[in-house]
């Protein structure tokens, strides 16, 4: 019935509205028919015919209300759910966590962004938690690092952000473990997984410390919980 965050199953709620919308339709078909048909017939007719000039600017204010009205209603819904600058790279200030502490994401929000969106979305999470200097670096020639940020102790966050639909294999773990540390100097060197890591490669992790983020992790951080919480990680500041 739902599903992963928590939020009705889309079918269910597709039929919930369908029958809502049933429901009220039969209703207002049934007051049109009876007791408006008469009003409009009888008395809106003989008012009209009575006062033209009244009737005609009531009738233009209510068109120019709901022309307002759909207006707001058009823009309101584009507001509402905008992402903003999730494509965009991204350089954020201690100042800039003030704005994002409950910033939060739900998996399937996660699942439906692009790449780049998706490693976006990390660095404000990173943000949200009081990280500092983060900045979005992912790209061509990134060397295995979408994502840097220091905690409160100074140390450096070398993310990479997988958003693959199977779970990362152990190649791409290793290929982050010959760069993380010794190119890019890592201190707390991660890798980001939205749907997971096969055995082999959270192995050859544990062998080499290098911390891996599953799916269940990353809902948890997705959902609000700090970074160093989810993963265990000791940090005076938190």
């Amino acid at each position: 019935m739902f599903d992963e965050d928590g939020s009705l199953d889309p079918l269910l709620k597709c039929l919930l509205y369908v029958i809502l919308a049933l429901a009220i339709g039969k209703t207002v078909w049934n007051w049109l028919t009876t007791d408006v048909s008469r009003w409009i017939a009888v008395d809106l007719c003989g008012l009209i015919a009575d006062h033209p000039w009244w009737s005609g600017l009531i009738t233009a204010g209510a068109l120019c209300l709901l022309a307002l009205l759909g207006r707001l209603l058009w823009w309101l819904p584009l507001g509402a759910g905008t992402y903003v600058g999730a494509d965009d790279a991204f350089d954020a200030s201690p100042e800039d966590s003030a704005d994002l502490e409950i910033l939060t994401f739900r998996m399937k929000q996660l699942a439906a962004m692009s790449s780049t969106g998706f490693e976006q979305a990390c660095a404000d999470l990173l943000v949200r938690d009081g990280f500092r200097g983060t900045r979005r670096v992912g790209g061509a020639g990134d060397l295995g690092v979408d994502v840097t940020a220091r905690d409160h102790e100074d140390r450096l966050l070398i993310v990479q952000c997988k958003q693959y639909q199977s779970p990362v294999g152990s190649g791409h773990v290793q290929m982050f473990n010959g760069t993380a540390r010794p190119h890019h100097g890592a201190d707390v060197p991660i890798m980001i997984g939205l749907n997971g890591f096969t055995q082999p490669a959270i192995t050859f992790a544990a062998h080499h410390d290098l911390i891996l983020m599953g799916r269940p992790e990353l809902k948890r951080w997705a959902h609000g919980q700090h970074l160093y919480e989810v993963l265990g990680i000791s940090s005076s500041a938190q």
